[in-house]
């Protein structure tokens, strides 16, 4: 008779359910071998279509071939890479582990989040642990190990303090990267002993040939205003032009511009010209009502009206004087928005701000008449605005 065999007498690979101790919270991790990980139909785009080597980054090839040059002759110093979110930083850095590890990737990088381990427990304990430890490149382009801290800029001074001495004493077997979005909150003394490179927001060009390879890739209908909407939501950020783009697929088949502003919530280019039409022509109880509707019936956030309205401000044609006071009192009305201000306060206060705008832009007609009429001719620029005249320049 065969012996039953119990579950507890057959070995299996357990690997994918045991927890990572490496913390890469938010990053996706590269696979045994350095293969890049898995992905399924759950997967965020975010990482199934992360770069996996250098030649893949979208933008910023200056930098890149910097960094790809000094990692091919073996002189890689301390980075710190900095700037904007979902400009590359990460995918850069995990691409130049790949390209010097290898197969080895796994056992000569360590990856940290600050922003989840920030204490100083963590530079005296992991980071000098990993540091201290001898290392044997197994084949391994580079002897060195990497350390690589994202969301830098989230350490405590003490824990940077204590990093900066681990760095010195560890320089000839490991290499440090930092990664943060804000250069001034990363202490000097750590950023003189590294090699610093800005990732600044992608330009438009970058962005829309990375999001039609995804979308040549997955298949999708995108219209051409929606591609350009993707393009200009997502203000050079990559990650969140991403994010919009598989959000916008799951709410609808065809993604076109009507569809993308309505599934971020941002009020579409119409709906704040037909606004800057109010605020400039209408009274201002039928303004209030009419926007206090359009907010209601669209669920549009006031904050998001005003900086439209203030980017339609500069592209329509009135007084400078008037240009600059307006500008200067929409900016005000959005910081006390940052508050929670009360919203129909905030909204009653920009109705108020254009009222006296448009008293101005008829003052200063009303000068440009009387000039006229004793024979000065009126510049250019001082000529009235209003969505109509507006229009007709644009056609």
């Amino acid at each position: 008779m065969a012996e039953a065999i119990s579950p507890m007498d057959v070995d299996e690979d357990n690997t994918s359910l045991r927890p990572n101790n490496n913390n890469n919270k938010g990053k996706a991790v590269a696979a045994p071998g350095g293969a890049p990980p898995a992905h399924t139909k759950a997967t965020p785009w975010v990482e199934k279509y992360r770069p996996q080597s250098l030649a893949d980054v979208a933008a910023h090839r200056d930098i890149i071939d910097t960094i790809d040059r000094l990692t091919s002759e073996n002189k890689m110093p301390h980075l710190l890479l900095y700037g904007p979110p979902g400009t590359g930083k990460t995918s850069t850095i995990l691409a130049v582990a790949r390209k010097l590890f290898g197969s080895q990737m796994h056992n000569m990088v360590l990856e940290l989040n600050a922003s989840d381990e920030r204490g100083i427990d963590v530079v005296r304990q992991q980071i000098q642990d990993f540091a201290s430890t001898q290392s044997f490149s197994f084949g391994a382009k580079a002897a060195v190990k990497l350390v690589l801290l994202d969301e830098a800029d989230a350490m405590t001074k003490d824990a940077q303090f204590a990093l900066r001495r681990v760095i010195e004493r560890y320089t000839k077997s490991t290499r440090f990267a930092l990664i943060g979005n804000n250069v001034n909150k990363i202490i000097p003394a750590l950023q003189s002993r590294c090699t610093r490179f800005r990732f600044a927001p992608l330009d438009a060009v970058n962005v829309t040939e990375r999001l039609k390879h995804v979308i040549t890739a997955e298949g999708l209908d995108v219209t051409e205003d929606g591609l350009a909407a993707l393009v200009r939501l997502s203000s050079g950020d990559m990650r969140k032009a991403l994010n919009i783009l598989q959000s916008t697929h799951m709410a609808s088949q065809q993604i076109t511009e009507e569809a993308v502003y309505l599934c971020t919530g941002n009020p579409l280019p119409k709906d704040i010209e037909q606004i800057s039409y109010w605020l400039l022509n209408e009274p201002f109880s039928d303004s209030f009502k009419k926007i206090s509707d359009i907010k209601a019936t669209k669920g549009l956030a006031l904050v998001d009206i005003v900086r439209e309205v203030t980017m339609f401000v500069f592209r329509i044609k009135m007084p400078s004087d008037v240009r600059v006071q307006l500008i200067n009192d929409l900016a005000d009305i959005e910081y006390r928005l940052s508050f929670g201000c009360n919203d129909k306060l905030q909204l009653g206060s920009v109705i108020s701000t254009f009222t006296r705008a448009r008293s101005a832009i008829v003052a200063a007609a009303n000068v440009i008449e009387s000039n006229q009429s004793y024979g000065v001719e009126a510049s250019h620029e001082h000529k009235p605005c209003s969505i109509a005249s507006l229009n007709r320049n644009q056609s």
